[in-house]
């Protein structure tokens, strides 16, 4: 029916476009709804109530940076793979510890229960297992499964760690303190510093008394019995004066061990404890470790060891406390019959990893492991919750809880809660919201707040989801077509333009609801009607009839938007990348599509702006399409423009070996989309020839090349080339 008199068809759906489509689209926009019918008196206006449930489904709502993996099929491809090769590996380890571990380490505890003080000889370090850590501070302690702890959290300009505990050995001879390197520390640690220093300035460590027997209330209280340490050793220091390790016993907190340069990698100090206080450690321990050489300077992983030898070395190896702990208890009663289920557990897994065949096994288990694929993962910013906030220099919080009513839209008149909601006058169920509303799983990351509008504003039966239909396939049509079935896009209220074809905008409203909202079909659907096939001849009788082309009895030709004839002239040119998401930028000259271009008012795109890119500002329904003299001075004149034609010309250079007419023909195809016309042909090498002979004559070693950069010039400047026709 298109291209009759719309006239009697407008008639018959006034009452439906009137009272339903620009009734609920006039309320998504504000604005104060007509009469069904004559315009003349007006409706109530929505309530203002509305607006402000509405508008808080989106308080909590951030735009973030986050990491998506853009091609998850891919990545589980890969994985599967490697479960068919890493699933034997680790089926074989399963099995020894199944089969034949046990069996082994009952033959070594056997073997343990008859060497008194075995592991005593051969250990020169146990790691210490503080029962509490603490930071003066408020930095928090991720414990790690070698022993160390990630210092995580504040990192105060000076701070003190407290660790306290126990150990069963009287006799403890040296202490340990590693700082050790870690990926998530600056420069790799092993400090918390800006360059991945630390500046310890004082070691101490200190002994609860035994408790008194009888404890009165003037002996409970006795102070902890301070540890002298001695013979301080690193395994690399700053200088030989105030940052040495000397300094970290020296009492004086403005000095201390430091280890700038050399970050990035894991460093220790070792501290002797005299003989005379060498059974010290048989009551409650404290060990402190006070950061006050520079600001924030503190130890970003931290382990803490003793040894029951003499001169222990600055490395060797070590073992963990609770397992010197297990061993003592064998040793004590003759028996592994006496350790707790728990205790034999840890034993034995420290057991496995000093088994031969253990390691033999785990080695390429490992390896395996080491060589999973992972997903490649590509910056993207979103609006959800839950995430980290991006964060600009003028604003206050990154979100609020809560929105209010306000009186007179003063903030500082609030005047009660406003919980999410929708609008009444596109809520056709007795539930109301609770029809749409859903809750979060407990723990969840967002509040559900978009999943419930989205329920919402989807319904077609109670809700505006045919309104949602209508608004999105008139856009569809809008940019195929030039002009919307409403040419109004942004605005399907009172004071927009009627549909010039209800029942088409109905049916394809249907078409999209029925296709699973999905926007290719309805793409497919106008692009293969006959109204956008139909030539873009001119007929004078019709155009008076409508001369503006309402009833669509032509195609009329539509110019391509700004960003679109940038990317045609990337793509004619070879050099576009269509790589997806990342941060944007306002280099002009970049490769990838326009709309990865920076929005910044003070520094707009010039190439965009002089074909009517829009204002970031505001929403914008229809955009102009202006023709002005430097339209077309930019194809002629622009350095980026010159350079993409050149690119452009040297995917012809191939063709143009065999012959010019090759490379004429294949500039068309590849610009345009068709051969040249026998004129355009002739024309087109003639013009080649005479270029290519005056850049020569001027000297120019690359001619040809020039002559074709300017052929390939013409085709971007061409109307063909910008315009749908």
């Amino acid at each position: 029916q298109i291209g009759k008199d719309e006239e009697s068809m407008r008639q018959a759906r006034q009452d439906e476009l009137d009272e339903v489509v620009e009734t609920v689209g006039a309320a998504f926009l504000g604005l104060t709804v007509g009469c069904a019918r004559c315009h003349d008196h007006k409706f109530d206006p929505i309530p203002q109530a509305d607006y402000y449930r509405f508008l808080s489904t989106f308080t909590t709502t951030v735009r973030s940076n986050i990491e998506l993996d853009l091609n998850p099929g891919e990545t589980r491809r890969r994985q599967s793979e490697w479960e068919r090769e890493h699933k034997p590996l680790a089926e074989a380890l399963a099995a020894f510890e199944r089969d034949q571990l046990p069996r082994r380490f009952v033959k070594w505890l056997d073997e343990a229960e008859q060497l008194e003080g075995a592991w005593r000889k051969t250990i020169d370090w146990v790691v210490l297992q503080p029962e509490k850590i603490e930071s003066a501070g408020g930095a928090t302690f991720k414990p790690l499964d070698d022993g160390s702890f990630l210092v995580e959290g504040n990192n105060p300009d000076h701070d003190t760690f407290t660790i306290t505990g126990r150990f069963s050995h009287r006799i403890v001879r040296a202490l340990r303190v590693e700082a050790l390197s870690d990926p998530s520390l600056p420069q790799g640690g092993p400090g918390r510093a800006a360059n991945g220093n630390f500046g310890l300035s004082e070691v101490s460590v200190s002994v609860l008394p035994p408790a008194p027997t009888p404890c009165t209330p003037e002996n409970r209280d006795a102070p902890p019995r301070p540890v002298p340490l001695v013979n301080p050793r690193a395994t690399f220091e700053q200088n030989d004066g105030n940052l040495a390790v000397a300094a970290a016993i020296d009492g004086n907190p403005q000095t201390g061990w430091a280890v700038d340069p050399q970050f990035g990698k894991d460093h220790a100090a070792v501290f002797e404890i005299r003989k005379a206080d060498a059974d010290s450690w048989s009551e409650p321990w404290i060990i402190r470790l006070q950061f006050a050489v520079n600001k924030q300077h503190a130890i970003g992983r931290l382990r803490v060891s003793v040894s029951l030898r003499e001169s222990p070395p600055l490395d060797g190896r070590t073992l963990p406390q609770k397992v010197a702990m297990a061993l003592d208890q064998i040793e004590g009663h003759g028996s592994a019959q006496i350790l707790e289920p728990a205790e034999h557990q840890t034993l034995l897994d420290w057991y496995k990893r000093q088994d031969s065949e253990w390691v033999q096994l785990n080695e390429p288990l490992q390896q395996s492991l080491t060589n999973k694929p992972q997903p490649t993962l590509t910056q993207v910013m979103v609006a959800s919750e839950g995430f980290t906030p991006i964060r600009h220099h003028t604003q206050g919080a990154d979100f609020f809880e809560r929105t209010h009513f306000l009186k007179r839209g003063d903030c500082d008149q609030k005047d009660g809660v406003a919980d999410p909601g929708f609008l009444q006058v596109a809520m056709r169920h007795p539930e109301g919201t609770g029809r749409w509303r859903e809750e979060p799983p407990e723990g969840w990351r967002t509040s559900y707040r978009r999943r419930s509008l989205a329920n919402w504003i989807t319904d077609t039966q109670h809700g505006p989801g045919h309104l949602l239909a209508r608004v999105i396939v008139n856009r569809l049509w809008h940019h195929h077509f030039g002009r919307g079935l409403i040419a109004t896009p942004n605005d399907f209220g009172t004071q927009g333009e009627r549909p010039s074809h209800p029942e088409l905008l109905d049916w394809l409203a249907v078409k999209l609801i029925e296709s699973g909202w999905r926007l290719k079909p309805i793409h497919k659907l106008i692009m293969t009607s006959a109204a956008y096939r139909q030539s873009a001849e001119f007929d004078a009788a019709k155009s008076k009839a409508d001369p503006l082309n309402t009833l669509v009895w032509r195609y009329a030709p539509r110019r391509l938007e700004a960003e679109i004839i940038r990317d045609a002239m990337l793509a004619a040119s070879g050099t576009l990348d269509p790589a997806m998401y990342g941060p944007g930028t306002l280099d002009e000259g970049h490769t990838r599509r326009s709309i990865y271009f920076m929005i910044k008012r003070s520094k707009l795109v010039p190439m965009l702006v002089i074909f009517d890119t829009p204002e970031p500002l505001v929403s914008v329904g229809q955009r102009p399409a202006t023709t002005i003299a430097p339209q077309a001075l930019l194809f002629l004149n622009n350095e980026h423009v010159r350079a993409w034609t050149k690119r452009f010309a040297a995917r012809l250079a191939p063709a143009a070996e065999r012959s010019l007419e090759d490379a004429v023909t294949e500039g068309y195809r590849i610009a345009v989309a068709r051969r040249p016309t026998e004129g355009e042909l002739h024309e087109t090498v003639a013009f080649l020839e005479r270029q290519q002979a005056s850049y020569a004559s001027a000297g120019q070693t690359d001619a040809r090349e020039l002559a074709l950069a300017d052929f390939c010039q013409v085709l971007v400047s061409l109307n063909e080339f910008i315009y749908v026709d």
